[in-house]
């Protein structure tokens, strides 16, 4: 399946709200995703994102619509030459191959964009379908912190997948 990694835009509001209000996917994220996540959530979000010079946050165009998000985020200090990714995908379009697709992406454009020799992504414990789209990207494991999340009730193990600029 087609998609189109590109810039947010405030016209986004509703496919966005449509797309990430779904428990399924905030399960998935940290607490500043919300659920439900209303249209106060997702102006905040475009304000937010819409900002940033240089892009780190793309909206995923499926269809025509925004279904999805992918960010890179540099780190500071001395994490300087590391960046988190981050993104979650409408559940209407999972198991397409998109996701693997879009972090390929992101990573390519974040080597390219920032002066970064790391990326790295941290996905729940319980998430094996975001640690076999890391695997599929090229993404390898590199730490399991015990039970350093909190989410819903439920201690999980967090993950650290990385890659290395080659």
């Amino acid at each position: 399946m087609d998609y189109i990694l590109r810039p947010w835009r405030n016209s986004d509001l509703d496919c966005l709200v449509k797309h990430a209000n779904n428990y399924n996917i905030a399960k998935w994220l940290t607490n500043q995703f919300p659920y439900p996540y209303t249209y106060d959530s997702g102006k905040g979000f475009l304000t937010m994102v819409t900002k940033d010079n240089p892009i780190k946050v793309f909206a995923i165009e499926i269809e025509g619509e925004a279904a999805g998000s992918i960010g890179i985020f540099p780190q500071t200090d001395i994490h300087e030459k590391s960046a988190e990714i981050g993104y979650w995908l409408s559940e209407k379009y999972w198991r397409n191959g998109i996701m693997s697709s879009a972090v390929r992406d992101i990573v390519k454009y974040g080597f390219d964009t920032f002066d970064i020799v790391r990326i790295y992504a941290k996905p729940f414990s319980s998430n094996e379908r975001s640690q076999r789209v890391l695997e599929k990207a090229g993404f390898a494991l590199e730490a399991r912190l015990k039970k350093a999340l909190y989410k819903n009730g439920e201690f999980m193990d967090e993950l650290i997948y990385v890659r290395f600029k080659e």
